[in-house]
């Protein structure tokens, strides 16, 4: 499980690796644009009960920490549409992977 720490805050936000890997791409690509948005998630097991959301700036600090030390093969499907929920107006919303289709 590897996790977000942003801003100042000390409470990191627990995201499992290959999902956190994949929110990476899509957090980076719009920083780089200069691109402000929220991001939300729902609490993971351990944690309270609920949800949250942050405004994420690209003038505020972001660190991505992985529990593993290799980087697994991205699916670029899974992060197009993570990037549709990064441009809509509710913000990223951390979707379950999107399986490439075979045609």
């Amino acid at each position: 499980m590897g996790s977000i720490q942003y801003g100042g805050s000390a409470d990191p936000i627990h995201v499992e690796d290959r999902a956190l890997a994949h929110l990476k791409v899509v957090i980076a690509t719009k920083l780089r644009r200069q691109e402000s948005f929220t991001m939300s998630w729902k609490h993971a097991d351990g944690d309270a009960v609920g949800r949250s959301t942050i405004w994420v700036h690209p003038s505020i600090p972001l660190r991505f920490v992985f529990d593993e030390p290799e980087a697994g093969p991205l699916n670029a499907r899974w992060i197009e549409e993570l990037m549709h929920t990064a441009n809509s107006t509710g913000g990223i919303s951390l979707i379950d992977e999107v399986l490439e289709t075979q045609e």
